[in-house]
């Protein structure tokens, strides 16, 4: 199976030796996007709102550079350092996607880079042309 790396400068670089998203199968499989401004390559804000924001924001521009948005993904794993912050991230993450929402998982863990309070990861399918 082949498969193409997916980058763009309109989402953060990556922090490790991994990429923004790959492409294979017909799938997109995106590495998870903390909410760094691409622009600045600091965190954006402090709140959950402003950071979940910027995290569907990094996500929309990954998808964009495939050829696909939030329409075409499947599945979503949505990671908080506080679970308390998950109604809040809900809202904003409704804003993103639409009926048939995809699948997902959400998790408390213990920190993220950067102090950040989310991390997103998502798999989408490639729209065929």
């Amino acid at each position: 199976m082949s498969k193409e790396q997916i980058a763009t400068t309109a989402a953060p670089a990556a922090l490790g030796p991994y990429s923004q998203a790959i492409l294979a199968g017909g799938f997109l499989f995106a590495s998870g996007q903390v909410p760094i401004d691409p622009a600045t390559g600091e965190l954006a804000g402090t709140d959950v709102e402003t950071q979940a924001k910027q995290v569907f924001n990094n996500l929309q521009q990954v998808l964009a550079a495939a050829g696909c948005g939030f329409a075409d993904v499947v599945k979503t794993t949505v990671f908080l350092t506080d679970l308390a912050n998950f109604a809040a991230v809900n809202e904003i993450y409704a804003d993103y996607f639409v009926q048939p929402y995809p699948a997902r998982s959400c998790v408390q863990i213990v920190a993220l880079p950067k102090g950040s309070l989310l991390e997103v990861e998502l798999i989408a399918k490639i729209p065929e042309k």
